[in-house]
Order: C-alpha cells, then structure tokens, then sequence
C-alpha cells in the first residue's frame, strides 16, 4: 500500500509561486505513475499533471502548461510540484495520487493541501 503525505500549501499572490510535496512511502516507486489533481467546492477533481516514476517522463493539462513542473526526488521518494505564474483560478485543494503503471485508475490519494492564490 502507498501512504502519502502532502505539504506546501499556503496563500500566494497572483503571479507567484508555491511548491507542493508529497512525502510517499509504502512501496517501491518504478512501477507507478505519480500525479497531481485538484479539487475546488462543487467541482469534480480534474487532473493538473502527472510523471512517470521510472523515467520521469511528465503530463500536464492545458491550463497549466508551461506554468506548472512535475518533478520527482527519487533518493527520498517525494514528489513535487513546482507552481509559477499563478492564478487565482489555480485555488483549489491539491491531491497527490499514484496509480500502477498497468492501471488506467489511480488508488492511492493523499490527504490534500490547500492552495489560496489571491488577486
């Protein structure tokens, strides 16, 4: 079972940055695909990005790229999510999730972290 831990979360100002982590344990990461959604009241959660354990290879959803980088520490198994040039539509509750590579679902969540960008 994978255990995750989020953190990083906080107030920012439009135009700032933030980084998120996500401390994981529990299992060996080259098997899974780690990713990053958010969630804001009354919404479904929507995917922000993801990144392939084994070669780093990363994804991201169109209303971040270029804005947003998906990144791994693979000597401490965390996973981090770098936010610049941010926008207050980019409030919301952050997730970290792992799926198996061999899965279309990911299983594992975190706890979430709130992220507040303010105009």
């Amino acid at each position: 079972q994978v255990q995750l831990l989020e953190s990083g979360g906080g107030l920012a100002q439009a135009g700032g940055s933030l980084r998120l982590s996500c401390a994981v344990s529990g299992r060996t990461l080259s098997s899974y695909h780690m990713g990053w959604f958010r969630q804001t009241p009354g919404k479904e959660r929507e995917f922000v990005a993801s990144i392939r354990w084994s070669d780093g290879r990363p994804q991201f959803a169109e209303s971040v790229k270029g804005r947003f980088i998906i990144s791994r520490g693979n000597a401490v198994n965390t996973l981090f999510l770098h936010m610049n040039s941010l926008k207050p539509e980019d409030t919301a509750v952050y997730y970290c999730a792992a799926r198996l590579a061999t899965s279309s679902r990911y299983g594992n969540w975190g706890q979430g972290t709130q992220v507040i960008v303010s105009s």
